[in-house]
């Protein structure tokens, strides 16, 4: 409990409280949680965004999901290091992705303001364009990729698969060649 982060102590406060019945002006609180993360790629309203899209794409529910397992940290560094070459097409396809809900819902606040099954309506109206498409890729690379990447918090996505990280994986010595006839003759000439 020591290493929680107060922005993963005020999402797991949210959820249990329910978001969506909570006072509008509640959700502003979540909202700060997400602002306090230092994003190289994305400002704290647009983090919030493909954040909220990343969570309905691996939700939470009786396991973690995308939020728990900070896969827009690893978003946003990807797409500010090893896959800057796709960074304009992605700020245009979310560029794009906003211009539609704004189309969808004139008026409305952002994307994350939206309760689960708003959003949920909105995402089956863009799910086949290529920022949702790129979206859910890297919201499965971020579950389950290294740690050290910025997703998959405390290998979260390895849990929910049942992998046990390891340093390297071997065979126990001689387990695979131990009948292999030339074995006693080679380690002798190897002395």
């Amino acid at each position: 409990m020591d290493d929680l982060s107060r922005r993963a102590l005020l999402q797991a406060i949210a959820a249990a409280l329910g978001v969506a019945a909570l006072p509008s002006g509640w959700t502003g609180i979540v909202d700060a949680a997400v602002a306090d993360e230092k994003f190289s790629f994305f400002n704290a309203s647009e983090a919030a965004d493909v954040e909220a899209v990343a969570a309905q794409i691996i939700p939470t529910d009786d396991t973690p999901g995308a939020r728990e397992a900070g896969v827009i940290v690893f978003i946003d560094r990807a797409l500010a290091t090893f896959l800057s070459h796709l960074a304009d097409d992605y700020r245009a396809g979310f560029a794009d992705f906003q211009a539609s809900f704004r189309k969808w819902r004139p008026g409305a606040g952002p994307f994350a303001s939206l309760n689960s099954d708003q959003q949920i309506e909105f995402l089956k109206t863009v799910d086949r364009t290529p920022f949702f498409e790129s979206t859910r890729l890297l919201t499965l690379l971020g579950m389950f990729t290294m740690p050290k990447y910025g997703g998959n918090r405390d290998g979260i996505g390895w849990k929910l698969l049942g992998f046990e990280h390891q340093a390297s994986f071997q065979a126990p010595f001689g387990f695979y060649d131990r009948d292999y006839p030339g074995f006693a003759a080679d380690s002798e000439r190897t002395r």
